[in-house]
């Protein structure tokens, strides 16, 4: 039974699908003006764990993630490269594609952009201006009137009057009211715009996701998730527009991923503390930096530092270290899915509201249950390594060689490596344990680990 914590209500709930057979699920994407940063990997990751798991529970499931490619940012730095905006923004888009890849996240279904949903948006707009909530401005904007939506401030708890008395009322005199958003912008000279029943412009934030998300999943659908930086006032916004234009719920389960600090401080450019994600895979490989993220819940804070990457690093080598080498027979396999009740637990982990870390005590406990039969009953040990890639397939991880794994980055070559340990195999049977000791020794500084056995040495990264 599956449970996902509900930011709309403020606790956990059992997960009660519209439709059991079509489960809807919309993820606010990235505004791309500049390369993806830590945040972008851990949306991007967990709910690609997420949507996994739903897919192995229910018969289809149709993942919508957007792309806002027209806004204030992306403008603004067009101007500043020189470049038009559709330039800039395709290179981004394809550089996230390029991180996601590295992180082992599968595409979404639908992948909607904004500057070709201006169609959904006009609609949207003209249904919300036909029931009073939105007007036009004195300056030709359009405004949506929040004081004419009575669930204002239901997701983030927010309330008007306190909302009111923290605006800036002279920010934007053509607004009827200080806490009126827009929905529609007047072009400015040399800025992207659009024909529109209002004059020429582009179309303001929020209302882009009401618009892609309904006209994917319908004005009805089961999941929206996102940023917590999110909850206010971009997804309050969403909800206003949306039920204020479809008199209906928008959407049943609201989820958000929690911040990710650096050093325990909050990322932010302000504090110098900013890093991207391609940045990151300069270091650290793509599943290690993957494993980093699913280690913490994802509703809760995450620390980034060199120092949980690399714990990271070192726990799923010890998961592919235990499944090297290792295979089993389908009598086996049948064996230990009835002995042992690892994958029930697994499971049972992730429909709690998806609590990998749960779910990653259960693969050591695997991994500890192998290591153990390794020198018992290969057979047996074979098939709970089949169990462990299996567990772990689940949320993205050990689908890659153990061999490939366990060398990469080694600073050396893998010849180089063959090469230093046909020398130390040369000299041990010389007897010459000095130089034999000696190669082990310089390896060892490279953080190379050799690992002698009956099958002769083999070596993976420390």
């Amino acid at each position: 039974m599956l449970k996902i914590y509900n930011t709309l209500t403020n606790q956990k709930e059992v997960f009660q699908p519209i439709n059991p057979e079509d489960i809807g699920i919309y993820v606010c994407g990235m505004t791309v003006y500049d390369y993806c940063h830590m945040g972008h990997a851990r949306v991007l990751v967990m709910f690609d764990v997420i949507t996994r798991h739903l897919r192995r529970n229910f018969p289809e499931v149709k993942y919508v993630r957007n792309i806002t490619d027209i806004d204030d940012k992306i403008i603004k730095r067009a101007i500043e490269n020189k470049e038009d905006i559709y330039t800039l923004t395709q290179r981004f888009i394809d550089a996230m594609h390029e991180d996601e890849r590295a992180l082992g996240v599968l595409e979404p279904d639908v992948e909607p952009r904004a500057t070709e949903s201006i169609d959904q948006m006009f609609y949207m707009i003209e249904t919300l201006i036909n029931k009073g909530i939105a007007y036009q401005g004195k300056n030709g904007d359009v405004y949506y009137s929040v004081r004419n939506f009575e669930g204002y401030g239901k997701l983030s708890g927010k309330n008007l009057d306190d909302l009111e008395a923290g605006a800036r009322v002279d920010v934007e005199s053509d607004k009827n009211d200080p806490l009126d958003f827009v929905l529609w912008k007047m072009a400015k000279p040399d800025e992207p715009k659009w024909e529109s029943p209002w004059g020429d412009g582009r179309p303001g934030w929020h209302i882009e996701c009401s618009a892609m998300a309904t006209h994917h999943l319908g004005n009805h659908f089961d999941l929206h998730g996102g940023g917590m930086d999110l909850t206010f006032p971009h997804h309050e916004n969403e909800i206003a527009q949306s039920e204020g234009a479809n008199d209906c719920t928008f959407v049943n389960t609201w989820m958000h991923v929690g911040f990710v600090k650096i050093n325990d401080e909050k990322m932010s450019k302000s504090l110098n503390n900013f890093f991207t994600i391609r940045g990151v895979l300069k270091k650290y490989d793509g599943e290690s930096l993957r494993y980093f993220i699913m280690s913490s819940h994802y509703r809760s804070p995450l620390n980034f530092s060199d120092e949980n990457l690399s714990n990271a690093k070192t726990a799923l080598t010890r998961l592919y270290t235990a499944v090297r080498g290792l295979s089993a027979s389908d009598s086996a396999m049948n064996e230990v899915a009835m002995r042992f009740d690892y994958e029930n637990r697994f499971n049972a982990a992730l429909d709690d509201d998806f609590n990998t870390p749960i779910a990653l005590s259960v693969l050591f406990e695997v991994a500890k249950h192998i290591n153990t039969e390794r020198e018992k009953d290969l057979d047996q040990a074979g098939a709970l390594a089949q169990l462990l890639r299996k567990l772990g397939g689940f949320i993205g991880i050990l689908e890659g060689d153990s061999e490939t794994f366990l060398k990469q980055g080694a600073g050396l070559s893998d010849t180089d490596i063959d090469d230093k340990i046909r020398q130390r195999d040369g000299a041990r049977a010389a007897k010459d344990f000095a130089m034999s000791d000696q190669i082990r020794d310089e390896l060892m500084a490279l953080e190379i680990i050799l690992e002698d056995g009956s099958n002769g040495t083999t070596w993976r990264r420390k």
